[in-house]
């Protein structure tokens, strides 16, 4: 395992862990100090026993830096290895199986911290098959939204990690703002010609719910919209969801063919179970995401599965347990 290896994996494992904040980014400025030092003077500096003289390099992650160079498993990393990771009940076990991808995920081009192939990388090693890149729609500035010339720019990027990475694929896609009068925050020619479009409200989650209603009925039926992202827009104990006639908007759904996503964010875990089993008995299809920001956040689709299993959600009715020819045949057909 090399220095590089190992930090990967650490940062890997504490993103999966929820860890965030100071520590996740201290080992990920370490990282990015590896990669780009010769290996030659690694080797020098552990051996003199200055890699805290690099910038970003401290006691622990030149400890870890130490280890790795001679060729052993970083105490840290062992340490992050061997946390105990809750079961699985195998109800939500079966689902997760059934899965073949992820519709909802975000990289560097956007709000996310990992690039593109990095996140298509991880996802294949957890036996997916496809991955959806939905970066944020450009309105979304607090996140770096993409606007048209950026947005092409990784249509090429995707295209060409395609080739390189293929039977497993990238699929192109946004997560677009709904707009508060229902529109949607991407002009229609680059919304034809994406792969997954996940739309969802990111601003005035208050709205009152008549208003709310209006605006997300409105934003499911567009043709180019194959699911509502985190319906409610809560953060749990920390924001309260959104009121909306969820009769209505779940119709909606239902109606117009437009998934409802089950968010697997730890701190969404949306939509709640009432208004999951709403849109259950409305007849939807659902989309178990991650709404990945990291690699190790590809992890917690299993939080979605264990939603659906509870709610006891048909498999049929998940659309990312499709191939993906049949899922962009599902995405082009309504």
């Amino acid at each position: 395992m090399t220095p590089v290896e190992a930090l990967e994996r650490i940062v890997y494992l504490l993103d999966r862990s929820r860890t965030g904040g100071f520590k996740t980014r201290a080992w990920l400025r370490a990282l990015r100090v590896v990669r780009d030092t010769d290996p030659a003077e690694l080797e020098a500096r552990a051996a003199a026993g200055t890699l805290d003289e690099l910038p970003g390099i401290g006691d622990a992650t030149g400890r870890a830096i130490a280890e790795a160079l001679r060729g052993e498993v970083p105490g840290y990393l062992t340490k992050l290895e061997e946390e105990r990771i809750a079961a699985v009940p195998p109800e939500a076990a079966a689902v997760r199986a059934a899965l073949r991808g992820d519709c909802h995920s975000h990289s560097v081009w956007s709000d996310g911290g990992w690039t593109v192939e990095a996140m298509a990388l991880a996802a294949r090693d957890l036996g997916h098959e496809y991955l959806a890149m939905t970066d944020h729609s450009p309105r979304l500035t607090i996140a770096h939204g993409l606007d048209r010339d950026r947005l092409l720019a990784q249509l090429d990027e995707i295209a060409a990690l395609n080739d390189q990475l293929a039977p497993f694929r990238i699929l192109t896609g946004m997560e677009v703002d709904i707009l508060e009068d229902g529109g949607l925050d991407l002009d229609d020619d680059l919304l034809a010609r994406l792969d997954v479009v996940v739309a969802s409200v990111h601003s005035k989650l208050r709205m009152d719910a008549e208003n709310m209603t209006a605006r997300m009925v409105l934003a499911v039926s567009s043709p180019h919209v194959d699911i509502l992202g985190h319906c409610t827009g809560r953060l749990v104990g920390k924001r309260p969801q959104s009121t909306f006639d969820a009769d209505y908007v779940f119709a909606a759904c239902a109606k117009y063919d437009t998934a409802v996503e089950i968010n697997s964010r730890p701190e969404r875990l949306d939509p709640p179970q009432d208004l999951l089993e709403v849109a259950l008995s409305h007849g939807c299809k659902f989309a178990i995401d991650t709404d990945a920001h990291a690699t190790g956040q590809l992890e917690w689709q299993v939080n979605g599965c264990e939603k659906a299993a509870e709610v006891g959600v048909p498999f049929d009715r998940i659309v990312n347990t499709l191939p993906a020819d049949d899922l962009l045949a599902w995405t082009a057909s309504h």
